[in-house]
C-alpha cells in the first residue's frame, strides 16, 4: 500500500507531537527512540513546530549539566503557553472550573453555587462561561482553550446529547454549551468523567465508580472500556426502582441521609446534635459528623446507606463483572466507615468473587479532574485535530483552520542513526 506524502507527514508530526505531550523536555535521540523517525526528520519537524509555536529549544544538555563530554545534543519542549485546557463540572448546585496546561499541571480554578430549585438553562451556561474566562483570565491565557469539557449529572451520547424527551431534568442540565462556548467543546457525564478521573490514577480493566451526592450514577468501565450505551444510558440508576422498590430511585448519599435522619427524628428517635439542626438545613456532613461522634442515630442511618450501596454493588458485580468499586463525590473523605459496612454486607445478600469497595481520594474535585483528563486523552491520541482549531502562540502566527507545518523528512528511521 502507498501511502502518499501528506498523511505520511501528518503521521509523523502526530508521534512527534505525542513524544512532546508525554515528557517534560527531549532530545532528537529520545524522540527518535519513541517514534521510529529518523533524526533528519526528528530535528526538521522540531525546527517546523517551533516556527508554529508549539514547541521551543532550551539549553543544551551540555549547559543543562546533563553531559560534559561530546557534541551536547539539543534539548526541546511543548512552548508553556502553546494552549490552555479546560474542565468544567456543571452540577446541580456547585459549578467548578479548571484551567490546565498540555501536561495537565493545573493552572487556575474557580468555583461558583446556585440554588438548584431556581437555576435555569440560561443561568447555567452564563455561570459556565463566566467560569472559564475567570479560569483563562487566571492562567494569562491568550485566546479560548483549546478544549473544553463540561461535566454535566444527565445521559450523554457521543455527540454531547441527552435524551431531554425522557427527562425534563436532563434538559435543563445539558443547556447547549458547545453552542455557547469558544473553541471545541466536549459535553460528557460527570460519572464517566469521575470513572475518568480514578482509571488515570488506578488503571482498572473492570471497574465501577458511584458519584454519590443528592444522586447517584455511575461510570462503568468493562474490559478496558469506558461504557457509554445507547443514549448515554450506561450507569443510569433507574433500574434500582424496579429492583429495590422503595420509591428512593436513585437518590444519593445526601438525600438519604438527610431524608432517614428526619424520619428518625419523627418517629421520636433521640439525638440531641440532629435535632438542634433545622430540618432545611440538616446535610450528610452533618449526619457523618454525628455519627463519628458516637451518635446512634446518625450511625444507624449510615448502616442503612451501607446497606443500600452494598446491593447496588451486588448488582454490578454480577451484571457486569466488575473488580473495584469506587464511591466518590463530596463525602468520600468521610464514607470510610461506611463502606466497611458495605462490605460485610455484601458477603451475606451476595456471592464470591467479591469486588474491592474503596473511597476515593479525590474529594469534592473529582469530576472536574476527570474533564482534564478527558481533555489530555484527546489531546495525546489526535493532537493536530486538538491543535489544529485554535490560533498558536506564535505572534503573528494563526494556525486555525491551516495545514500541519512541512517537516524536513517525512518517513520512518531507516537506519539506527544516533
Amino acid at each position: 500500500m502507498v501511502v502518499s506524502t501528506s498523511v505520511l507527514r501528518r503521521l509523523n508530526i502526530q508521534a512527534l507531537l505525542r513524544h512532546a505531550l508525554a515528557v517534560e523536555t527531549f532530545t532528537a535521540a529520545e524522540a527518535m527512540e519513541a517514534t521510529g523517525l529518523a533524526r533528519a526528520t526528528v530535528l526538521g519537524l522540531c525546527d517546523e513546530l517551533i516556527g508554529a509555536g508549539w514547541l521551543e529549544e532550551i539549553e543544551d544538555s551540555r549547559a543543562a549539566g546533563l553531559t560534559t563530554r561530546g557534541r551536547p545534543a539539543r534539548r526541546h519542549r511543548l512552548r508553556h503557553d502553546a494552549g490552555i485546557l479546560v474542565g468544567v463540572d456543571a452540577g446541580r448546585r456547585g459549578y467548578t472550573a479548571r484551567a490546565a496546561d498540555l501536561h495537565g499541571a493545573t493552572l487556575a480554578t474557580a468555583h461558583r453555587e446556585h440554588d438548584p430549585d431556581t437555576v435555569d438553562r440560561a443561568q447555567r451556561i452564563a455561570t459556565v462561561s463566566a467560569l472559564v474566562d475567570e479560569v483563562l483570565a487566571g492562567s494569562d491565557a491568550v485566546g479560548p482553550p483549546l478544549l473544553t469539557v463540561v461535566g454535566i449529572p444527565a445521559p450523554v451520547d457521543a455527540h454531547g446529547v441527552s435524551p431531554v424527551d425522557v427527562s425534563a431534568f436532563w434538559h435543563l442540565m445539558n443547556p447547549g454549551f458547545d453552542e455557547h462556548l469558544e473553541g471545541t467543546v466536549l459535553v460528557e457525564n460527570d460519572a464517566n468523567l469521575t470513572a475518568l478521573a480514578e482509571l488515570a490514577r488506578h488503571p482498572e480493566q473492570n471497574l465501577a465508580v458511584l458519584l454519590v451526592g443528592e444522586r447517584i450514577g455511575a461510570g462503568l468501565v468493562v474490559d478496558g472500556k469506558l461504557l457509554h450505551g445507547a443514549r448515554g444510558g450506561a450507569g443510569e440508576m433507574r433500574f434500582l426502582d424496579a429492583i429495590l422498590q422503595d420509591d428512593l430511585g436513585a437518590e444519593g448519599v445526601g438525600s438519604l441521609a438527610r431524608r432517614w435522619t428526619l424520619e428518625e427524628l419523627a418517629s421520636g428517635a433521640d439525638s440531641t446534635a440532629l435535632a438542634a439542626i433545622p430540618a432545611e438545613q440538616l446535610t450528610a456532613v452533618d449526619v457523618f459528623a454525628a455519627a463519628a461522634a458516637g451518635d446512634e442515630v446518625a450511625r444507624r442511618v449510615l448502616d442503612r446507606i451501607g446497606e443500600r450501596i452494598a446491593r447496588i454493588a451486588a448488582i454490578l458485580v454480577s451484571l457486569l463483572g466488575i473488580e473495584r468499586i469506587v464511591v466518590a463525590g463530596a463525602v468520600s473523605d468521610a464514607i470510610g466507615p461506611v463502606l466497611a459496612h458495605t462490605s460485610e454486607v455484601l458477603t451475606e445478600i451476595s456471592r464470591a468473587p467479591f469486588p474491592e469497595i474503596v473511597a476515593s481520594t479525590l474529594g469534592r474535585e473529582v469530576v472536574v479532574t476527570g474533564a482534564i483528563e478527558l481533555a489530555l486523552s484527546r489531546l495525546r491520541s489526535a493532537p493536530l485535530d486538538v491543535l489544529r482549531t485554535s490560533p498558536g502562540p506564535a505572534e503573528g502566527t494563526d494556525r486555525a483552520g491551516s495545514e500541519p507545518p512541512t517537516p524536513a523528512q517525512t518517513h520512518p528511521r531507516e537506519d539506527p542513526a544516533p
